[in-house]
């Protein structure tokens, strides 16, 4: 009895994740993360998250929901047809140096499971991105 139990539980643990539809298989992004490297602390960035709709039918996206306040995105708020693309912009205040990494939620509608892009980089105070340039400058000039 615990068997069929076990194996009743399996194939319903299976059914359900197979069953729940991937927004990857919606919308296909040239690139899932962008690394900003060192930007200036104060000056805020923005990155398009390019993407295509591979559906058989329009998609809409419902939300796109970063991790922080310090993220913004924006997407479309129409629906993108059938092999036409669009783009999700993330923007980023920067208002605090040191090293960041933060996530946006991608939800299309119909899809069960969202598609996560990602931002990195490292703040510098105006100090240490005067260096960091300085030494740039230098490097280029050899």
């Amino acid at each position: 009895m615990k068997k069929f139990l076990f194996s009743l539980l399996a194939v319903m643990i299976a059914t359900t994740s197979f069953s729940q539809k991937k927004a990857v298989d919606a919308i296909t992004f040239t690139q899932l993360k962008h690394d900003f490297g060192k930007i200036k602390q104060g000056v805020a960035v923005t990155h398009d998250f390019s993407f295509k709709n591979v559906a058989s039918q329009p998609v809409v996206i419902e939300s796109a929901t970063a991790s922080c306040g310090c993220t913004t995105p924006t997407w479309p708020k129409t629906p993108v047809l059938q092999s036409k693309g669009d783009k999700i912009t993330a923007g980023f205040n920067a208002a605090a140096a040191g090293p960041f990494s933060k996530a946006i939620t991608v939800k299309v509608a119909g899809y069960d499971l969202p598609v996560e892009l990602n931002i990195t980089g490292e703040v510098l105070t105006a100090e240490d991105y005067a260096k960091y340039e300085a030494t740039k400058t230098k490097k280029n000039t050899k």
